[in-house]
């Protein structure tokens, strides 16, 4: 029998210019699903410029979310819109930055392997970029078509390296195998009553004099652009004005592949990597879109954290609850709550009108007290509430306090003497001393409570999670705290440790240990966010509904 002759990986490469932040994962998740949805196999795969091996010791501030991959990867957020958009679990080789292609150069330097020649940029760490690019291409065999977005902008320093590299693999790969989309901004002037290209010009310019003309321009815009733009755009770009798209502002980053699609940019790719597919099936995803714009119902969440004025640190809780929203045909308003606010003023005035409230990870004792008094309220009064990682260890620290009377309970991360350490570091992070990559990272299994609404959630007995901590439920306080009503509703397989916990007496009361928002998906949401919509939806329901009859019996006196 003969072998078949396996496919020419083909790769596009996603620049951008301007100015950051323009979408560049979001562009390359939605291309990476319309080609998916054509039937190829897709890798997407992200090349971030900074010195940093990886962002897990970066400040949320600086870099927003760090996203936990199955494998243990602490990853770019865009990983996080890959996944979400392509439906499927990525591996560390996705990731790749300037920290860990200069750490790989220098120990072969170490080693000797370059056999005495001068190490330099041009070709060692360029050779190195390009062989981290083709290995998507080895992963479960051949893909189709490999995307791979270089972080930062045109003319940065630190990415130069890697535009020089997808350069020299397009002059390497045979025609029909390489495709350079770029980025822009198109920004609309007031004064002028009209939009500008000079900066996408200049921006083309840039890359053209580096050696890479694109293919294709993304322009991001308030509204679509003209056929007069875009043919003055194409003149001065070197390129026909049917490669030059519309990048409009959208509401939801799920309209972008529809967007794209209708304007055909999925269509100029596969021509111009002479790939011979089928239209995109999108009726769910069509579908799914119009549930998010045209929800039935509203509810309100509150998110209790420290770091709330930058939104991208949550950016796959948000995510979550768009798609828990789907799932309950409700639009979840998020109702934005600083800790350290509640812990000036007391958590009535933020949380008295919510229907829910979550309270996500963080590290460092700043805000903690904010948080547990705001988990108090909610217990309380019969909120549903979620706690993920340092939300389930706040939820254990409270209800320490307030129902086993343990006086001033704690977290040994915020307090090593403290009287009552409920919270513990995790045995094998006693001997670490090193920051990066050495919490407990990635996908775990967990064994759930039959009965809990855990279970319910799951409609299972046997998850798997992803986690990134060092603290953990002290079992030396675990037989008191279950004795006085907590319920220990997921355990790790030996039973060791604490992974979900819940409060019985209570409408919703879940707190887990892991992340459960990193493996929510658009037309897969996570059963514990779903859970929890649903249980909020069905609160504010009843709240309505005293109202009303409270207004009724007024009205009757």
């Amino acid at each position: 029998m003969d072998s078949v002759e396996p496919r020419q990986t083909k790769h596009v490469f996603v620049t951008g210019g301007v100015v950051s932040s323009l979408g560049k994962g979001i562009a390359s998740a939605s291309l990476g699903l319309l080609l998916k949805r054509r039937g190829l196999r897709v890798g997407l795969q992200k090349f971030d410029p900074y010195l940093n091996v990886d962002p897990g010791t970066m400040n949320p501030f600086q870099h927003g979310e760090v996203f936990v991959l199955d494998d243990g990867a602490e990853t770019d957020l865009d990983l996080g819109h890959y996944e979400r958009f392509l439906s499927e679990n990525l591996t560390r080789q996705s990731n790749v930055t300037t920290g860990q292609i200069y750490e790989t150069v220098i120990s072969r330097e170490r080693r000797g392997d370059y056999l005495g020649a001068t190490v330099q940029v041009i070709p060692h760490v360029t050779n190195e970029i390009k062989s981290r690019i083709r290995r998507l291409e080895r992963r479960n065999g051949a893909v189709d078509v490999v995307i791979t977005e270089i972080g930062g902008t045109v003319g940065d320093i630190e990415s130069q390296p890697f535009l020089e590299a997808i350069r020299q693999m397009g002059l390497e790969s045979p025609p029909g195998t390489t495709l350079y989309i770029h980025l822009t901004l198109i920004p609309f002037i007031d004064a002028a009553g009209e939009p500008k290209t000079k900066p996408t010009q200049h921006s083309v310019k840039a890359l053209r004099e580096i050696g890479i003309q694109p293919h294709l321009l993304l322009c991001r815009t308030a509204s679509e652009l003209s056929e007069e733009i875009r043919a003055k755009i194409g003149l001065f770009c070197n390129m026909p004005a049917s490669a030059v798209f519309s990048a409009v502002d959208v509401n939801s980053v799920y309209e972008v592949p529809l967007l794209f699609h209708e304007q055909g940019v999925d269509d100029l790719v596969c021509r111009t990597l002479l790939l011979e597919t089928p239209p995109p099936q999108l009726d769910d995803w069509h579908a799914m879109v119009h549930r998010i714009k045209n929800p039935g119902r509203r509810v309100r969440i509150a998110i209790c954290g420290k770091y709330v004025s930058l939104k991208d640190a949550y950016k796959s809780i948000i995510e979550s609850f768009v798609h828990a929203g789907v799932a309950n045909d409700a639009h979840v308003e998020l109702v934005w709550v600083s800790s350290e606010s509640i812990k000036k003023q007391g958590p009535e005035p933020f949380l008295d009108n919510v229907d829910g409230l979550l309270i996500p990870g963080g590290f460092g004792e700043r805000g903690v007290e904010g948080k547990i008094e705001a988990i108090r309220f909610v217990r309380q009064h019969g909120i549903p509430f979620l706690g993920i990682c340092l939300g389930m260890q706040c939820a254990v620290i409270e209800y320490a306090r307030s129902v086993c009377s343990l006086e001033n309970a704690q977290s040994t991360e915020f307090n090593r003497e403290a009287p009552h350490p409920v919270i513990t570091l995790l045995s094998e992070q006693r001997e670490v001393t090193n920051m990066g990559g050495t919490m407990r990272l990635g996908a775990y299994p967990c064994v759930i409570k039959e009965g809990t609404k855990s279970h319910q959630a799951y409609g299972t007995t046997q998850i798997s999670e992803r986690h990134r901590h060092r603290y953990e439920f002290n079992n030396q306080y675990r037989d008191l705290i279950l004795q006085a009503g907590m319920i220990a509703a997921g355990l790790s397989p030996d039973g060791t440790l604490v992974e979900i916990i819940e409060v019985p007496d209570h409408p919703w009361f879940v707190a887990v240990q892991f992340h459960p928002e990193l493996k929510s998906r658009p037309t897969d949401p996570h059963p514990l966010y779903r859970d929890f919509v649903a249980a909020a939806v069905k609160f504010r329901a009843s709240r309505q509904t005293q109202a009303v009859v409270g207004r009724h019996e007024a009205g009757m006196a």
